[in-house]
């Protein structure tokens, strides 16, 4: 049996089959394991590619993550906030804080703006901007939203689709979010208002690579380095995968690759339809430039949304809120800019020297970081970090769909084998449900993410608690002192 891809939903799905006795054979492209949610180790700083929260209300996702990490999973509270203006104005949006922050002018436009958009709330939206513009209304709209998440996917806000924005910050509106904001009110029911999660020790790779290592233990193949050339398939379904040094014959592929990778790679080809539908599926792709910082992080979020045009940097992480054991020098920090671009493009082409000086003159620009204070920097490129839900997206994955039911031994799982926008917990959940489907158990893995009984909305289940994270009290008062100042 074939798993493709060594990502949390790859070792995952190869976890739980070679913990019930089957022979497993991982394959994976790169040179390490963990996929878009890996953690990168440069001179002792340890960074993470995106900044990948662990939160779920799933009890298996849950249990297995205590099972792999134990006290190594830590409990970290949440703050994160968007720069603006020059300003912090914490998000989710609170409107107390969004009154004090843009002024009665700004505040009189707003206010006219969601009283204009009361009849859009009662109608069905098609796009991102249609749904935010009717739970904000235009003005906080184009404050907040358009241009942020124009620079975050490339394209208009009128060209992605509503179920992204529903996916992503489900049961958030502004009514919603001042009703979080009231004394007593802890925001518990709105997705985007968790205030607490979980976070490896190490980085989310440390997770990857213990869940690697069972894999290993329990006899089941993992080789790296060894991307997917084809997909020979016959009129029952996959007869064998080929890298390129060999050929293996399978009984069962369960593939996190891109879906668009799977159809290009199909022996015989599939249909021109399905492989036009596939080669139109787009992603968004980024890179972090992680800059060493002399003295302090400039700001204690776990990470900054910045909202300013004037430069190109997307988002900012700040490890050490994260973990403390991220930075291991206590005189020095580590901050990750995100760019987010196209494969190919002038920011994704540059050179990482001239990568590491942008950060450094952005951070400057911002006001955050003076430029001798910035001690070295690396530089890691994402491709295909998020799928992109256009016009079209969903046209085509119904025909690659269908086509796939052809194919009833090969199941595609995780954020780019089902082109979903998953978090790690979801994209585990699709692994866990694809070996179920092997014994018969029929769940629609698309289903997974779509539905809302798999989101944050509810409560964890009391039976998981959330472990106290082993910190030193040094390391909470240097948080506490953060946060605070």
């Amino acid at each position: 049996m074939a798993v493709l891809g060594a990502g949390p939903a790859g070792l995952t799905a190869a976890y739980r089959l070679a913990a019930r006795g089957e022979r497993v054979v991982v394959l994976e492209a790169g040179d390490t394991v963990g996929g878009l949610a890996r953690t990168v180790e440069r001179d002792g700083f340890r960074f993470d590619l995106g900044g990948h929260r662990f939160f779920t209300k799933s009890r298996e996702v849950a249990e297995l993550w205590e099972e792999l990490l134990g006290d190594d999973l830590l409990v970290r509270p949440r703050l994160s906030r968007i720069y603006w203006r020059g300003r912090f104005i914490g998000y989710p949006l609170r409107a107390g804080e969004v009154v004090r922050r843009i002024g009665p002018v700004e505040l009189g436009r707003s206010a006219a703006s969601y009283v204009r958009a009361a009849p859009a709330r009662r109608r069905p939206a098609d796009s991102f901007d249609e749904w935010v513009t009717a739970r904000f209304g235009r003005r906080l709209f184009e404050l907040f939203f358009k241009a942020y998440t124009e620079k975050v996917w490339g394209v208009e806000t009128s060209e992605l689709r509503a179920e992204w924005a529903a996916q992503r910050i489900r049961g958030l509106s502004l009514t919603s979010a001042a009703r979080a904001g009231l004394p007593g009110r802890n925001g518990g029911e709105v997705k985007s208002l968790i205030e607490e999660f979980r976070y490896p020790r190490l980085g989310p790779g440390q997770m990857w690579e213990e869940l690697a290592r069972r894999v290993e233990a329990l006899g089941g193949e993992l080789h790296l380095d060894e991307p997917v050339r084809a997909l020979h398939r016959d009129v029952h379904g996959v007869t064998a995968v080929e890298t390129p040094g060999r050929r293996i014959p399978v009984s069962a592929v369960i593939s996190s690759i891109p879906l668009r990778t799977t159809v290009a790679v199909a022996r015989p080809s599939a249909p021109s339809a399905v492989r036009d539908a596939a080669a139109g599926l787009r992603y968004r792709d980024f890179l972090t430039v992680a800059l060493v910082l002399r003295g302090r992080p400039p700001f204690p979020d776990n990470w900054i949304y910045v909202h300013d045009p004037e430069v190109r940097v997307g988002r900012i992480q700040n490890y050490r809120a994260w973990s403390p054991w991220m930075a291991p020098d206590p005189e020095r920090s580590c901050v990750g800019l995100e760019y987010f671009c196209f494969e190919g493009d002038e920011t994704w082409g540059c050179s990482d020297d001239d990568l590491v000086a942008l950060g450094r003159d952005e951070l400057a620009q911002l006001g955050l970081v003076a430029p001798e204070d910035v001690l070295g920097g690396h530089v890691v490129r994402v491709p295909k970090a998020y799928p992109i839900y256009d016009a079209t997206y969903a046209t085509r994955l119904g025909r690659i769909r269908t086509w796939l039911e052809d194919l009833p031994n090969l199941q595609q799982i995780g954020r780019n084998g089902l082109h979903r926008y998953n978090n790690s917990d979801h994209s585990m959940l699709t692994a866990m449900r694809a070996v179920d489907n092997l014994d018969g158990a029929g769940y629609d893995i698309w289903a997974v993410n779509a539905d809302r009984a798999y989101h944050e909305t509810a409560d964890v289940p009391a039976e998981q608690p959330y472990r106290r994270s082993p910190e030193t009290p040094a390391m909470r008062r240097e948080l506490a002192d953060e946060v605070a100042g």
